[in-house]
């Protein structure tokens, strides 16, 4: 493996979530997850945080025009996924995309290789 993947971490937001404070613990745990994959020498990225901030900027009402087609995109440029628990459709597509790229797909912190230094 490369010595530092830029690893995706897809896990559910919106799914199974009815309220803003079920929203808000979703992406607590995979911020938290983010920087365990920091911790052990990779890049975490999370689509849900690269893409909030343009749908605020563009309207709540473009949020699935939005969201899953640019987390997309940033899926098919990962080298591996952490596919965090609960259901999702979305998370399981950017899983299946990176997958489909020949991407490792992790189911726990625990099974990511530490990065190495050359």
């Amino acid at each position: 493996m490369p010595n530092r993947l830029l690893i995706m971490i897809s896990g559910p937001y919106r799914s199974g979530a009815a309220t803003e404070a079920a929203r808000a613990a979703s992406l607590r745990a995979m911020n938290q997850a983010a920087v365990a994959i920091w911790e052990r020498g990779h890049i975490p990225l999370i689509g849900v945080n690269a893409v909030l901030p343009i749908i605020q900027e563009a309207g709540t009402n473009r949020y699935d025009e939005l969201m899953m087609p640019i987390c997309l995109e940033l899926a098919a440029r990962c080298d591996a996924v952490l596919r965090i628990d609960g259901p999702s459709v979305g998370a399981d597509d950017e899983m299946e995309r990176i997958r489909a790229a020949g991407g490792a797909v992790f189911a726990r912190i625990e099974d990511i290789p530490a990065a190495t230094t050359n």
